[in-house]
């Protein structure tokens, strides 16, 4: 007949069609408010969020279930990405939710090298050294996990052609 998930998936409201998952101070007053106006214009639901979250402050409930009712989750990698707990964080939802729910995932890489987020390095290095300083050794490897597992799937990349 059909798996206890599978049932359960198909009897989810989603509220979103789209979650844009994104650093604000790297993309939110470029690339990430242009898309966000496109998938609008498009008729999409999209959920974005307009607040950044300050250090020390918890990610906000409605934010994980942002995550939860959206049907796909779209996620700006850019260069401080990985810098941001908080963008971390969401992307273990993300990534969560992409196996228990089968919600679709979208990755762009926005100005970065893929490979970089697949295997942590570059500018990746150090900001995962710094999070190893600040937070628990298994919170740490399941950043590495699922920014690892985002960074497989299919994706989109976006480089600087401004200088061709």
């Amino acid at each position: 007949m059909g798996s206890r998930a599978a049932r359960e998936h198909s009897s989810i409201q989603w509220k979103y069609h789209i979650f844009l998952s994104f650093r604000g101070e790297d993309t939110r007053n470029g690339f990430t408010s242009l898309l966000h106006k496109a998938l609008q214009s498009w008729e999409y639901e999209v959920f974005m969020d307009e607040n950044d979250l300050k250090i020390g402050q918890d990610i906000k409930p409605e934010l994980l279930q942002a995550i939860e009712k959206s049907k796909m989750s779209v996620i700006v990698f850019s260069t401080r990405y990985a810098d941001s707990s908080w963008c971390l964080h969401e992307l273990v939802k993300i990534m969560e939710c992409r196996r228990t729910l089968n919600q679709i995932v979208l990755p762009i890489f926005y100005h970065v090298d893929p490979s970089d987020f697949r295997h942590q390095t570059g500018t990746l290095a150090s900001d995962f050294q710094e999070h190893a300083i600040r937070h628990k050794d298994e919170v740490v490897k399941e950043w590495r996990k699922a920014l690892t597992e985002a960074a497989n799937l299919c994706a989109a990349v976006l480089e600087d052609t401004a200088d061709r």
